[in-house]
Order: C-alpha cells, then structure tokens, then sequence
C-alpha cells in the first residue's frame, strides 16, 4: 500500500514512475534502432535480386481459429511482400467454418498458399500438425495466426542458410506489437544459443525454423504440452538438432493482445504449468533425474533444481591477509548458513602483519576449517588459490573472497548438483552489495571495458532485461569472487595462470573452459554479500593502474579469438558502453548482401 503511493506521488511530481521513464526511453531508443538497422528501400530491392547458390523453399506454417480479419490480413500481406520469393503458406484451419474473407486472402497468395478447412478444432498442436502435413519445404517456419514477420525475414534466414549448410535450427530476435502494426515496442534482443537459458525460460520462441527432416524425425508438435506446445518443440528440436544458429535481428513481430502470452502471465495460466512439464521432460530425456521444476518470483521464469549425486566434499579456499573483522564475518556467514555438511574451509594465510589475526586463527581451527600459509612477496591471486587447491581434500572446489557473507542455505548445493553436469565448467553467484545493488551477475567480454560485470548496480530483486538477472544462463565468465568447479575441469585447463597475479585471472580460467568446450553459469538462487576489493585494494595509484594496463592487454591477446567477436551470450544490439543491457541506438553492422 505505501509502495502504491508513493509511486501515485511521484508521478504526480514528475510525471513518470522510473518504470514507466525508463520503458519511455527504451522505446524511443529501439524507434532509432529501427531506423538505424533495417532495411532501406533500396537495400530491400537489392534484397529482391539477390541470387544464392541455393534457393531452399521455406513452408510457413500456420494454424488458423477464428483467426480475426484484420489480423489475417496483415499476416498475408506480411509473408507476401517477402524480398526472398521461394516460400509457400500452409493454413490449416480449426474454426467451426470457413469464413469468408480467408478466402479473399488465399486469393492473393494463389499457388504459394495451401488451405485445409479441418471441421474441427485440434487444438493449437493438432492443427499445426495439419499444417505441417501440407509442407513441402526445405524449411520449416513456425508462425501464429496474429502475428507477422518483416519484408526482409526470408531473405535473413537464407541468408544464413547459405553461410551455414548444416543449420537445422535456426531461430531470430523479436519484439512486439501493439494492434496497430506499426508501433514496435520491447525488443527482444537475445543470447546466442545458450541451454541453460532455455531451460529457465523460453526465450528462442519466436521465430524458430527447422528443417524439414529435423521436423520429420521430431514428429511435429506434442499436444501433451498445449499452451507451450512450442516450447516442447523447442527441446527437442535442440537436442537434435546438428548446428544451431541464432540470428541477432528482428524478424518476427508478436502481437499484443489480450488472448496472447505477450500480453503477460494471467492471458494464459496453463500454458505455464505445460512449460514445466516440458522442462522435466527433456531432463528426462537427457538423463537427468530426479531434478525439480518449480515457478521463479515471475510467471513463465522457471528454477531448475539438478540432484546433488552421492555427497561429495568441496573445498572453500579464502585469501587472506589481516581484515579479521571480514573474514570473521565470511566465515561465520557459512558455518552459520550451508545447509550442506561435507564441506572444508581453507583460509591462504599471506603476510598477515597483526596479531588479532592469528589469534583469530587459532580460535576457528578445526576439522573442518584449515590455515595454511603461503607468504609471497607481491601478492598473486592466482598462485594462492593454486596453493590452496594443493592442500584441498574435497573433488569440488568453491574459490570466495574473504569480504563476501553468504546469503543461501543451499548455495554448496546449488554449486556442486551444477558442477556434476559433464558438460559444465564453473559456475558463479549473485553478489550483492550492501545497498541491495548487484555488484555480479555474469561477466560480459568488452562490456564496459575488457570484461564487464552484466547489470552491474541494478537493484537486486529486479528481474532485469527480459528476467536476466533472475534465471540461471549461460555467460562467458563469472568473477572469481565466489566461482564453485570441479576438481576434474581445474586440473584438466591447468588451474588458475599465474601470469594473471591480480585481474582477469578468473576471465582467463573461464575462457580456458569455454575453449574446452564447457559452459559457465550464472545462477541467482547463489547469493552473497560482496563488499569488493577489500583484500587488494583498488587501482588508485599510477603503478596499479599500468600493472592492470599490462594485464588487459595480456589477456586480449591471449584470447583474441574471442575479443575480436561480439559475447555470444550477450548481443550486438545491446551497449557495451553501459552495464545495464540498453538498446544500442547506432547502426550495428552494415546490411550485407
């Protein structure tokens, strides 16, 4: 209720809630987008005479149900002034009868189109499934019958069909409109494919196409999972898929109205319960039992809980030098708060210098707390944590900076179920500052700089850029302030390099996973306090400012391949001047034909 009025207040004084200044400014960013990235008259005629080697015919396939006239007819209008002409339209229609101006609207279309009056309605998979009996593409396009796709989506999508002949799953960007077709709002700009995201959420949906064998072989759409009948689709189609492309560019527009999912959580409340069942059923499918699926604090955000297999021991190693009142509270923080019991604590005692320190050492001693001194001269983070590890007895390691206090019960939990996963290489938490602004939440590569911390100083129980900072995703990296692995993956890539002594050491031992082909997480439900750089202090002098220099470059030349190239879990379309995921206004890349 004070929540309430306040905002009455506020925007009695300055006219706009933040909310509503912040979506304000958001779509006027994604107008100069718009104009910006698309498409000019011009480059759609050249659009129009482009030739490709291969020419694929793209089946667009779309169930029909009282499909109403002004939706109908600019969804034709939309996939008949395609700039890419070797496309056809199935419809198959469960409405009571035919009615009608759909046939006016088949009129246009003549041989492209093909229309099945099915004299019943199947629901939303058995009517699709029609459609897709009528398909006699290469590819296979999922559209809905209220919305529509841009001019040039065809063309984007063949596009990418040449430059890789092994897609069979491709999906775009998308954003939406309200029933006046031309005011785009909320842009969806998204990761590259990323499984982790997708299990937290559905945010491939639209536009998705696939090739018509990888459609034959998944056997169209489960109407087990109506209402997220695409969804399902989707995990299966991943899991078969041979190469899957994302394609960072709006094609495909999804219509704002009450009947529709884009209008929010309550226009259909089934379709949430299908999305879970779906989840589970492709854990299942992968080997994965016994994990849970439950609703996030959003509808239509889902937290997946993996099973934590036998109780294996897992090593905290904390750096520390003095700062007994931080580490003390660290400490405390996860005696007082793990839920899980196999656990050691490894305090890296380096060049302490006042006695309450070691007489706090002596206190905390115990089987399950360990000190081990490692005095160097300059202080090297990465060689520390190596010594740390040398001394560890646990199969999992947590590293966890000596100013950080655990907030989860269950974060060892979290972390190990996670690091069980054969194809996982580290995983990181939400840290939290002590104002409730996120401090972590995902490392982005050349946001803000070398590698930039994603919605960084974001209120912390704000979902984020379409619930970004609510769901555990995949990322490029994670900072080594709290970053649970498994003893197997830090020994496999060779542990931390130890020519990183202070930053990107945590960049570089991520990178080197990656380029082992091994994901990293980002998982909100692990959260901590993070009082940051409390051991190290910070670069506010000339020699640390040009030590950093020296390690920015160090790992960009190390790792160009991946510097050279946008993150693919972020998008080209984002800024990288900002951390809070904001629309880039400027124009991206060039529109090549």
């Amino acid at each position: 209720m004070l929540k309430k009025i306040f905002l009455k207040i506020y925007k009695l004084i300055f006219k706009y809630t933040p909310q509503e200044k912040y979506d304000l400014e958001e779509n006027n960013n994604y107008q100069k987008w718009i104009s910006n990235n698309e498409p000019s008259i011009n480059e759609l005629e050249e659009q129009r005479n482009t030739k490709f080697n291969y020419n694929p015919k793209i089946s667009i396939v779309v169930p029909l149900y009282n499909t109403p006239e002004k939706y109908f007819e600019e969804l034709i209008e939309s996939v008949n002034s395609q700039t890419y002409s070797n496309w056809e339209l199935c419809f198959a229609d469960g409405s009571p009868k035919k009615i009608d101006y759909i046939d006016k609207g088949i009129l246009k279309l003549g041989e492209k189109v093909k229309y099945k009056l099915l004299n019943e309605n199947k629901g939303i998979s058995g009517n699709t499934n029609e459609a897709l009996k009528m398909a006699t593409g290469d590819y296979i396009a999922l559209l809905d019958h209220d919305d529509i796709i841009p001019k040039f989506a065809l063309f984007e999508i063949v596009k990418v069909i040449n430059e890789n002949p092994n897609a069979d799953f491709i999906y775009t960007d998308d954003d939406k409109i309200l029933e006046e077709k031309d005011r785009r709002i909320s842009p969806h700009f998204k990761q590259d494919f990323a499984i982790d995201t997708l299990r937290s959420y559905n945010y491939i949906c639209h536009f998705s196409i696939i090739k018509k064998e990888l459609m034959d072989k998944l056997g169209g759409f489960n109407s087990d999972f109506d209402g997220s009948q695409d969804y399902d689709l989707i995990l299966r189609a991943v899991e078969n898929a041979n190469q899957i492309v994302h394609i960072p560019k709006i094609l495909y527009h999804w219509r704002i109205n009450p009947n529709s999912v884009a209008s929010g959580a309550q226009a259909k409340p089934y379709a949430y319960v299908a999305a879970k069942k779906a989840i589970l059923a492709h854990l299942e499918r992968q080997g994965i039992e016994n994990a849970k699926v439950e609703d996030s604090k959003i509808m239509g955000l889902y937290k997946v809980t993996y099973p934590v297999i036998n109780n294996p021991k897992i090593s905290i190693i904390i750096l520390n030098k003095n700062h007994k009142k931080d580490l003390k509270r660290c400490v405390k923080s996860i005696v007082e708060k793990t839920s899980y019991n196999n656990y050691e604590i490894i305090i890296v005692e380096n060049n302490s210098s006042e006695k309450n320190i070691f007489k706090y050492y002596n206190k905390i001693k115990s089987e399950k707390i360990r000190v081990e001194t490692y005095n160097l001269e300059k202080f090297n983070y990465s060689k520390l944590n190596n010594y740390g590890v040398s001394k560890a007895k646990g199969d999992y390691y947590v590293f966890l900076n000596n100013d950080t206090k655990i907030i989860s019960p269950d974060w060892l939990e979290t972390i190990i179920s996670n690091c069980q996963r054969k194809e996982v290489g580290a995983i990181g938490a939400k840290l939290i500052y002590k104002n409730k602004r996120i401090q972590h939440a995902g490392v982005v590569l050349n946001l803000t700089g070398t590698a930039g911390h994603v919605n960084w100083n974001e209120k912390s129980n704000k979902p984020g850029y379409f619930g970004r900072i609510m769901i555990q995703q995949n990322v490029s990296c994670v900072t080594g302030a709290l970053l649970g692995i498994s003893k197997t993956n830090f020994e496999q890539v060779g542990g931390f390099d130890e020519s990183f002594p202070i930053a990107y050491n945590d960049v570089d031992l991520c990178l080197k996973l990656l380029d082992n082909n091994k994901l990293i997480i980002y998982n909100p439900y692990i959260e901590a306090y993070h009082f940051e750089s409390k051991t190290r202090g910070y670069e506010d002098t000339k020699e640390k400012q040009e030590r950093l220099r020296q390690e920015e470059n160090k790992i960009k030349e190390k790792w160009k391949n991946y510097f050279a190239n946008v993150d693919k879990y972020y998008s080209p379309n984002l800024r990288k001047d900002v951390p809070n995921m904001r629309i880039e206004t400027e124009r991206i890349v060039k529109n090549e034909i």
